[in-house]
């Protein structure tokens, strides 16, 4: 019972696919062999310090750690890819390596190789200087893979920065994972002006004779004829504003290009407005639209954050009337941990070249800061998780989610009221299955997977906490109504009310009914040989966890889910075609996935026998001589005898239907006629 307890509090923490890292302290020292030592992972980042003895001294060689732990950034198989990085005590690159990754484009198109490569050269870069990919001096990029390897950048760059703030003092000893919070509540309507003045745009402007000071005593002074002749001219004209901050978003941008922005946005990240005018330029004439612009750095406590191109052609408010040549929109992912409670430290390069074959270049920078008003962010919270901030995020659909779930289960336990119009109830359970497909499924994308049990086992078994779980609260909720009603009614309030996939399965058999396909019926014989094959697969998939990482990794697509619902049937084409292909098969043979091959429906069938109740209803008759509700179920859950088989019962409620109607229910329409019946009285005549 106690191994059975603590297996339910995993579960009810089991909700978002396992993104945690794998590694441990033991497969670390075997990766950093001496003279190098690997020490315990640090409290505050998940982090192990590298040492190496020098002679009486105990040197510290850096750090390393996995993206997946600090900066899970999902890439196009809606999984972030996991990948060791090792950075020394000035924020240097010592290495980066692949631990697992999922992009399609490095597994079935171009191999790991080319990967492997890009990631070379990340060796000897310094965090402290910008890292982008693409642009001279930068990182080359992969052909055909440029997406991807900004994916990656992004999730290195963000995790090497949390790790540098919290063990390298890059964050002047704050907690990094304290941030403040744009306060969306704060809106007033503002002229520009009025927005310079209260210090939400900054607006810096440089003359020619201002730049050339930059240059002075340096090989660059006096290379710029045009700006010695006339030092008084502009030089760069610019204005920055926070653009995601609701005050100067709603005042400067057409109310089209909010709206627009808004959608582009995802909690946590923010969007930067910058407006120059002048001869610099911030993109350069080799810029690419949803790119990096070349022309402008961000830092904050020393460290570059990488800001992108939106690319969504911004437009100006009507009344905001600017002589700028430049207008971009730039997002910084919410990984990268910018603090709106900090400065921001804007700079602009501005490179010379001096000589002909192998000219010298000198760069110089315009610096200026940026500092958001205080009424305009939260503080950062003293003690609260940054879990939280994900709640907070997903309040609206949490609301919804918690609404209908208590509906389903008041409805089931007043299952009696519920199957009292055959007819009623029927369209009832139509309309639920598609808010469950459309909700559950796409908009919250809260579909439960046998991925959360790998990612447990896998995180148990590196000795790590399950915190991570939580930063999905969707399926939070809806894994502790699941395991609720495993004690009430056992697995079929999840199979065949909550799964979205098995949603699609039955409709995709009402299309079916529709189109009058044949409908196969399974022998029983058959039936039961073939449901044990979802508990074969289950506990291939559960050992291959704690053995092979790897190769549990590959038997999870067994499982449609990620196809059909994360990825919206975009992917390759032999997914897309097991995924559709188990949906024509569900047009003709019922739930034939959900039966015999899903490996989370055997785990709940199991988990399913701490049910405390037998709430199907039963008679006398049933089985003996009834046969109608065994007959009637599309699942083979019902025993000749009449019992009930509440391990393979997916709570279709169609034999509570016939138990309870007049017109399908044998013994009770043999009650029914007895009661109509005129009894037949014998009299005395003698009387």
């Amino acid at each position: 019972m106690r191994l059975l307890r603590l297996l339910i509090c995993c579960w009810i923490l089991a909700c978002v696919s396992a993104h945690a890292g794998t590694l441990t302290q033991a497969e670390l020292a075997r990766r950093f062999p001496a003279p190098l030592t690997v020490g315990v992972k640090a409290s505050d980042v998940p982090a192990w310090p590298l040492f190496k003895q020098n002679g009486t001294v105990t040197e510290l060689v850096g750090y390393a750690f996995e993206s997946a732990d600090l900066a899970p950034v999902p890439g196009f198989a809606g999984v972030p890819p996991n990948l060791l990085v090792v950075i020394d005590p000035k924020g240097t690159f010592l290495d980066v390596a692949v631990l697992s990754q999922h992009e399609p484009v490095f597994l079935e198109g171009l191999g790991e190789a080319p990967l492997r490569e890009f990631l070379n050269q990340y060796r000897g870069r310094s965090l402290g200087r910008g890292i982008t990919v693409g642009g001279p001096g930068q990182l080359d990029g992969v052909s055909k893979a440029t997406a991807s390897v900004r994916i990656i950048n992004q999730s290195i760059l963000s995790a090497a920065l949390k790790v540098a703030r919290a063990k390298l003092g890059f964050a002047q000893g704050r907690d990094p994972g304290r941030i403040g919070r744009i306060r969306n509540d704060v809106v007033e309507s503002m002229s520009l002006p009025a927005l310079v003045d209260a210090g939400l745009v900054r607006h810096v402007r440089m003359s020619n004779r201002d730049v050339e000071r930059l240059f002075a005593g340096s090989a660059g002074a006096g290379l710029d004829a045009p700006a010695l002749a006339h030092p008084d001219d502009v030089y760069v004209d610019v204005w920055v504003a926070w653009a995601s901050v609701p005050a100067v978003g709603r005042n400067l941008l057409a109310p089209r290009t909010w709206n627009r922005l808004q959608e582009r946005l995802e909690p946590g990240d923010h969007a930067l407005l910058v407006m120059t005018a002048g001869p610099h330029t911030i993109t350069g004439a080799d810029f690419v639209r949803g790119s990096v612009p070349r022309g402008i750095v961000l830092r904050q406590d020393h460290l570059p954050l990488e800001m992108r191109d939106l690319d969504l052609e911004p437009r100006l408010a009507h009344d905001v009337h600017l002589p700028v040549d430049e207008v971009l929109l730039l997002r910084v992912i919410a990984q990268a941990g910018l603090d709106p409670a900090r400065t921001l430290d804007f700079a602009l390069p501005v490179t010379r070249s001096k000589g002909i074959v192998y000219p010298e270049r000198i760069t110089r920078e315009i610096a200026f800061d940026y500092r958001l008003p205080a009424a305009y962010y939260m503080a950062p919270s003293g003690g609260a998780p940054a879990w939280q901030a994900g709640w907070k995020a997903r309040r609206g659909q949490l609301l919804v989610l918690v609404a209908a779930l208590a509906l389903l289960g008041v409805a089931l336990w007043q299952q009696r009221r519920l199957v009292a119009r055959a007819r009623r109830f029927a369209w009832l359970r139509r309309a639920w299955l598609l808010f469950v497909v459309g909700f559950i499924g796409y908009a919250a994308q809260a579909q439960l997977s046998i991925v959360n049990l790998t990612g447990i086992v896998q995180a148990l078994r590196a000795g790590r906490g399950l915190d991570y779980l939580l930063f999905d609260p969707m399926t939070v909720a809806l894994w502790a109504f699941v395991l609720v009603s495993l004690f009430i009614w056992g697995r079929g309030t999840f199979c065949g009310w909550l799964c979205p996939f098995g949603a699609l399965q039955e409709l995709a058999g009402l299309a079916g009914q529709a189109f009058r396909l044949p409908q196969l019926a399974v022998r029983r014989a058959l039936d039961v040989r073939l449901k044990r094959v979802k508990y074969a697969v289950l506990a291939a998939i559960l050992l291959a966890a704690v053995w092979a990482p790897a190769q549990a990794d590959k038997l999870v697509e067994l499982e449609p889910f990620k196809t059909a619902l994360t990825l919206n049937f975009v992917r390759a084409w032999p997914f897309v075609a097991y995924a559709a292909g188990l949906l024509l098969l569900a047009m003709v043979v019922n739930k034939g996935f959900c039966r015999y091959l899903c490996p989370l429906g055997a785990a709940l069938a199991l988990l399913g026998r701490v049910r405390l109740f037998d709430w199907i209803p039963r008679r006398a008759e049933c089985g003996t001589p009834c046969q109608t509700c065994r007959h009637r179920c599309g699942y083979n859950a019902i025993a000749p005898s009449g019992a009930v088989d509440y391990e393979e019962c997916f709570q279709c409620m169609e034999c509570v239907v016939i138990h309870a109607s007049d017109a399908q229910c044998a013994p009770r329409i043999l009650e029914r006629k007895r009661e109509r019946s005129i009894p037949i009285v014998s009299i005395d005549r003698r009387a």
